[in-house]
């Protein structure tokens, strides 16, 4: 049997599994709750693997390997901030926030949060916070499908826009059916897989290269500087600029939409702390096994990788190292990873305009099941955005999970943080938060040189908060029934 047909029967499995889900959960989901939050009936297991393989994407077995063979360990200071947010997020976030979605309106999404917690009655955060979920979104989702494109170029020789249009075929298949559940459920077990196959290519060519003494030393001849976190491969020192934009990815989960919608969708707050172990046991050894990858790779394959094609080594390594048969289930694992955070972000995408635009202005009293086929047809909507915006085979995955992850952290992670423990906060605070984060992010990407380096979630996050603390105290007091919903949520976490 050769190479491609093995990997294209281990592919056809994959798909299979894929669509069967949304068939499954097709059958099960009757109301838009459902279709997009899972009725809040996800365990700790669940919403902790789904939650991180939807926030991984492609960029974990793709990007992140990719800029650790150009950088080294200089690379390691992104999985580093990584951790720390993913620790934050889960310890400070997570329990509050689905404990008030739920008692402020029982909130299906976060423009819903904002709405409810606010009383905001002429819907404008609503419309800020969905407006600015589309256009983020719609770029996260492209870096899915330029993932997308280059594993299936690489794997079966197809032409870009080929391999593109095959994988969002099949992306865009099962989340159109199945809706949260399928999602959740799917990335429950792609985020498995992720983790063996992350952990066991590096660890495969350790071994071939002769254990990790040897491969240190074989990685110290090439280049002693891929070893020091604080050189660039060039041997130029780590700038106090560079290293702050490293570790600054951190501040990025707090305003994530595809992630924060896994708080509110558990079963019950009490799961939440188990839930955050799972996730760290699985972010920690995925995240170093990523760099892992990397570094090794460098040593690794004899034929160097230029560019973004840097972003094809776990790729490579496991076609040159494994059977066939193991080589298909292995790039099934990068599919996993892009599939994972891609249909989650059409899931969001959906919500935002179904909930958002839809229904709280055009058919306020639409019925559950038109609400229902407006979701699911905006999946193929911002699908078709996301499609054309990834026709450029040379666009940097990373490069576009950082302008997206940025403009999420920026305009909701402030706004988040102190809707959940600042009860002085006011609705023309989150606005302006959610409104200056944005623009800062926006403005702060497209200019070059000098301070302009730092990465734009720093400052857009820095005006974020300063903004909503701003426009909060120039602002009237909350009403008396905000002041005691919010009290609610602080008794219940004595």
């Amino acid at each position: 049997m050769s190479a491609e047909i093995s990997i294209i029967i281990s592919f056809v499995i994959y798909f299979l599994a894929l669509l069967f889900a949304g068939i499954y959960f097709y059958k099960r989901t009757t109301s838009t709750s459902e279709y997009l939050l899972g009725g809040r009936s996800l365990n700790s297991w669940v919403t902790s693997l789904s939650a991180q393989a939807s926030d991984m994407s492609g960029w974990l077995l793709l990007g992140l390997p990719g800029a650790a063979y150009l950088s080294g360990l200089e690379a390691s200071w992104i999985a580093i901030g990584l951790a720390i947010g993913t620790y934050l997020n889960w310890k400070f976030v997570a329990k509050r926030l689905r404990q008030y979605t739920e008692i402020a309106g029982d909130s299906l999404t976060l423009s819903d949060f904002f709405e409810n917690r606010f009383r905001d009655k002429k819907k404008v955060l609503r419309l800020v916070s969905a407006i600015f979920i589309l256009v983020f979104f719609v770029i996260y989702t492209s870096s899915g499908f330029v993932a997308s494109g280059k594993l299936f170029s690489t794997a079966f020789g197809l032409p870009y826009f080929t391999a593109l249009t095959i994988g969002v075929v099949v992306l865009v298949s099962y989340t159109f059916l199945g809706g949260f559940l399928a999602v959740c459920w799917t990335d429950f077990f792609q985020g498995m897989l992720m983790l063996v196959a992350i952990l066991i290519v590096p660890l495969m060519a350790v071994k071939l290269l002769g254990g990790p003494r040897a491969t240190i030393d074989i990685v110290n001849t090439v280049n002693p500087e891929l070893l020091n976190p604080f050189t660039a491969a060039d041997g130029s020192q780590l700038s106090a600029l560079a290293l702050i934009s490293l570790l600054a990815w951190g501040l990025g989960y707090f305003g994530q939409p595809h992630i924060l919608v896994r708080f509110m969708a558990i079963s019950s707050s009490s799961q939440i702390k188990k839930a955050r172990i799972i996730a760290m046991v699985w972010v920690i050894l995925s995240l170093s096994a990523a760099v892992l990858v990397g570094l090794v790779g460098r040593v690794y394959l004899t034929t160097p990788l230029i560019g973004t094609e840097s972003e094809k080594v776990f790729m490579i390594m496991a076609q040159e190292m494994f059977p066939t048969i193991l080589t298909g289930f292995l790039l099934a694992a990068i599919l996993s990873a892009i599939m994972s955070t891609a249909d989650s972000q059409l899931l969001v995408s959906a919500s935002a305009l179904s909930e958002d635009f839809y229904k709280a202005f055009l058919r306020p009293n639409a019925s559950g099941k038109e609400l229902l086929w407006v979701s699911r047809l905006t999946v193929v909507f911002v699908s078709i955005i996301a499609y054309v915006l990834a026709f450029n085979p040379e666009s940097s995955i990373l490069d576009l999970v950082a302008y997206a992850w940025a403009g999420f952290g920026a305009v909701f992670g402030p706004t988040i943080i102190l809707s959940l423990f600042w009860k002085r906060m006011t609705g023309r605070g989150a606005l302006a938060g959610m409104i200056t984060g944005g623009i800062i992010v926006i403005l702060w990407k497209n200019l070059q040189g000098g301070i302009f380096e730092l990465y734009e979630i720093v400052p857009g996050f820095i005006c974020s908060v300063i903004a909503i603390v701003v426009f909060s105290l120039l602002d009237k007091e909350p009403s008396q029934e905000i002041l005691d919903e919010f009290e609610k949520i602080d008794t219940a976490n004595v």
